[in-house]
């Protein structure tokens, strides 16, 4: 093997791991920032309802994008529903209790949130733009 080949082969070694750092590094970039934004919904117990980020402020106005909503059902008498543009849905049951996680992509729009058979007591709102 000549000078030139070994360091042709080494070159060519270096050139891999550049690429494959490179693209490594994308890919943990856009999984990153394609990461949903987390949510806590709370229904119960008693007559209460609400909507928070991960850090325990209440929601009043988002971006745009797509949310993870982990939703904790604390009562067997209540649901948690929320409506808005594109968004008509009970996220759980009157008979549910417990946790569950749902993602949904908010598009700009007043979104509300209510406890459906209770939704004159419990219920609460926020903006997306």
């Amino acid at each position: 093997m000549t000078a030139w080949t070994s360091r042709a082969k080494a070159l060519g070694v270096g050139v891999v791991s550049t690429i494959v750092a490179a693209t490594a590094a994308l890919g943990l970039a856009v999984t990153a920032q394609g990461a949903p934004t987390q949510l806590v919904g709370t229904v119960g117990p008693g007559f209460t309802i609400s909507l928070k980020t991960a850090t325990g402020k209440r929601v009043s106005t988002l971006p745009r994008g797509s949310y993870r909503i982990v939703l904790k059902d604390r009562s067997d008498d209540h649901n948690f529903a929320m409506r808005g543009p594109g968004v008509n849905r009970a996220l759980t049951g009157v008979d549910f209790v417990g946790t569950k996680t749902v993602t949904l992509k908010l598009g700009t729009g007043r979104f509300s949130f209510v406890c459906t058979p209770h939704a004159d007591d419990m219920r609460g709102g926020f903006s997306v733009r």
